[in-house]
């Protein structure tokens, strides 16, 4: 039998989390119905898409996964069993430029916003009535319960995501690599370019009320997510996390945004 989370934590948690309304996809723009209060495994939870303003976001329901690779770089351990207590929508694909507005360093409607300073994908997120993830969100809405190294498995397939070796030195529009999709059916979150999410670095086991999580602090350096470049092992997995000044830009950074489910 297959166990990714023990069953202390699923108690605790069930003791914790009040039952929540649960939402299946209806059409793009309409959910109803009412969510689990904890989901185990990746295969027990079916995508869920709506609209926001015209921008498609997934659903992402409450439940715990292990954050972090002990396998992996220094910064990503020690590895974590951490739980998500509230649903929450994350955007389906990348920011794009037609979205945004203008182009980053990178031309095309479609493709990914980057090259863009931290606050600046956050005070864009917060015209949405929205803003950006938490690593631990971002984490789980990659890897889900089952806590994979790719979205899609703990295999890297080359196919399902663009990065160094098929797409050198060059974007893509989002979305192009479908396969590599999440449990929550988010897109090209290994690839394309990296994100930004709201956390501050510092070193791991994560704590989400340690200071970390500070919106209004643009001088600390921040997380980025979601590798498009492989030259070392894990590369592109999801767990790979690198942090930049909030004063910086990058041609292959850039973001999505998240927001809360709505009582």
């Amino acid at each position: 039998m297959r166990i990714t989370l023990s069953s202390i934590a699923i108690a605790l948690f069930a003791a914790c989390v009040p039952d929540a309304t649960q939402q299946t996809q209806t059409t793009a723009t309409q959910t109803a119905a009412a969510l689990p209060t904890v989901i185990a495994y990746n295969a027990d939870w079916t995508p869920v898409i709506q609209k926001f303003d015209d921008v498609e976001m997934v659903l992402v329901p409450a439940g715990c996964f292990t954050m972090g690779n002990d396998a992996g770089r220094r910064d990503e351990r020690p590895a974590q069993e951490t739980c998500l207590r509230q649903s929450y929508w994350i955007d389906r694909t990348e920011v794009t430029n037609a979205e945004y507005g203008s182009e980053g360093h990178f031309s095309g409607a479609n493709r990914p916003h980057e090259n863009l300073l931290w606050s600046e994908a956050r005070d864009f997120c917060a015209t949405r009535s929205a803003r950006l993830p938490t690593e631990a969100e971002w984490e789980y809405a990659a890897r889900g319960p089952d806590s994979l190294i790719y979205p899609w498995g703990n295999d890297l397939i080359e196919d399902n995501l663009i990065f160094d070796h098929n797409t050198p030195e060059d974007t893509a529009d989002v979305g192009s690599r479908p396969s590599g999709a999440s449990w929550v059916g988010a897109l090209d979150m290994s690839g394309n370019v990296f994100e930004w999410t709201s956390s501050i670095y510092a070193r791991y086991p994560y704590d989400a009320s340690d200071g970390r999580e500070d919106p209004n602090d643009n001088t600390d350096s921040r997380v980025y997510r979601g590798g498009n470049q492989s030259y070392m092992d894990y590369g592109t997995a999801a767990t790979t996390r690198f942090r930049l000044e909030s004063t910086e830009r990058d041609w292959f950074l850039g973001f999505r945004c998240a927001r809360d489910v709505e009582g």
